[in-house]
């Protein structure tokens, strides 16, 4: 297993060199973030000239991207132009994303696997059904309509939530911004679980494990969702990267100054260190949850072993 996690990690290295370079090159190579800086007033020539030497804009874009990855390996993600570190950015943001992430992950996983396991082993029934129109209903309808109609309902209609979210962010103000941000997954996790949960169901294993006796509790539990778990853990894994960059319009509806609403302005204001910054972040947190679903398969199914 460690001689595979080594391996492994060594076959990140030129992904992650050659997605943030990509990522890079778009993102410089599109407009000129100087006079972005200045909006429609024309910059000095010595004072453009000045912050392109500044932020490294006067060189060859290979030369810019290999200062910039050398800053990065030290810690240093750069300024944005407005001289604040990138840094402060990311540690205001990320814990606003990666909280309201966890709070959807565990929403859909929790409702998700139940729904799915509800239906696969009610195929063909009308709760089957029903299951199968409402996540089509929910996958077709965009966030910002979801989250619109939400929190238009809940919180200036009714009054039962606030209609946006304080800069604390407390765990009771993310429910809603949260289950928002996993509907979509959540209807996804559910159609993989019922079709897994199906398939499994008609195995040899299930039927010798009912026909020793056992409690259909336990067979449903300890052999039939484990075993079929793993293609709702790999669309797990890919997802919760997934949440934390789509999770763009939830935080512009209800408030939310994470993730998603750095990039927004950066993209915006054309502010190429804080977009760079911030997406080499997330292709880290991509290329980690890609390796974690490749160990959680060995814990699932004891007949995967990694050497």
């Amino acid at each position: 297993m460690g001689r595979y996690v080594v391996r492994r990690l060594l076959q990140m290295v030129p992904v992650f060199i050659g997605t943030t370079f990509l990522i890079f090159v778009m993102v410089y190579a599109v407009g000129d973030p100087v006079n972005a800086m200045f909006g429609d007033r024309a910059p000095d020539p010595a004072t453009a000239a000045q912050l392109r030497a500044e932020f490294n804009l006067d060189k060859p874009l290979w030369q810019q991207y290999g200062l910039y990855m050398g800053k990065i390996f030290s810690g240093d993600f750069g300024n944005a132009f407005n001289g604040q570190p990138v840094t402060e950015l990311m540690a205001t943001a990320f814990p606003l994303t990666i909280r309201l992430t966890l709070v959807a992950v565990v929403i859909e996983i929790i409702v998700g696997l139940v729904l799915g396991v509800l239906t696969g082993l009610r195929r063909g029934r009308p709760v089957d059904s029903g299951v199968l129109m409402l996540t089509l209903v929910v996958i077709s309808v965009p966030t910002f309509v979801t989250g619109t109609v939400f929190q238009y309902l809940l919180g200036v209609r009714w009054g039962l939530i606030a209609p946006a979210v304080s800069p604390a962010a407390p765990l009771g103000q993310l429910l809603l911004p949260g289950l928002v941000l996993a509907l979509v997954s959540l209807a996804y996790v559910t159609r993989l679980t019922r079709t897994s949960i199906a398939e499994n169901s008609r195995a040899d294993y299930v039927r010798t494990a009912v026909a020793k006796g056992l409690p259909r509790r336990r067979v449903t539990v300890r052999h039939l969702l484990r075993n079929s778990l793993i293609p709702v853990v790999t669309f797990l894994g890919t997802d919760v990267g997934t949440l934390m960059a789509g999770a763009l319009v939830t935080e512009r509806i209800f408030n939310i100054h994470g993730v998603g609403f750095q990039l927004w302005q950066g993209i915006v204001r054309q502010n190429s260190p804080t977009v760079v910054g911030f997406v080499t972040v997330l292709v880290i947190v991509f290329l980690l949850a890609n390796l974690l679903v490749d160990l959680l398969y060995a814990v699932l199914d004891p007949r995967i072993r990694y050497v």
